[in-house]
């Protein structure tokens, strides 16, 4: 079966029309069209698919916990995907990472927490990033 047999091609062109449209795009729109794209080319549209994920939840889905956490999980699984075709791009994964903790911390789930930050020093100690992170959200 040839891969590109399940792609909507129509889908495809309206996403890439719509990202390269004048104006600026609602972070909701980006995230539907780089869902479509990262089907085709997964190099190129995989980071900017996590860094829409990250924005969609913090604009439009702060007031919704779950949400945030499904669209940051979201995010930590389309970074893990990059780092598993290109390895240097771990800092995408890292960052990912850090904010799906953040939103584990505000909601107060230490299990997951933990595995996060195992995660994240485990990928800083291989080099993939540049500082540990510890998630202290007493002040917040």
């Amino acid at each position: 079966m040839n891969p590109t047999e399940n792609i909507n091609h129509d889908a495809v062109l309206r996403a890439r029309v719509a990202l390269l449209g004048s104006g600026t795009l609602p972070v909701r729109q980006q995230v539907a069209a780089y869902r479509v794209l990262v089907r085709v080319s997964p190099l190129a549209y995989l980071p900017p698919l996590a860094l829409a994920l990250f924005a969609y939840s913090r604009q439009e889905f702060a007031h919704r916990p779950a949400i945030a956490l499904a669209l940051r999980a979201e995010s930590v699984a389309a970074a893990r995907r990059m780092c598993a075709l290109e390895p240097e791009r771990s800092q995408l994964l890292l960052t990912a990472l850090v904010h799906y903790g953040e939103q584990l911390a505000l909601m107060d789930r230490p299990g997951e927490l933990a595995a996060v930050e195992a995660e994240t020093a485990e990928l800083v100690a291989s080099g993939g990033g540049l500082v540990s992170v510890r998630w202290d959200i007493s002040g917040v």
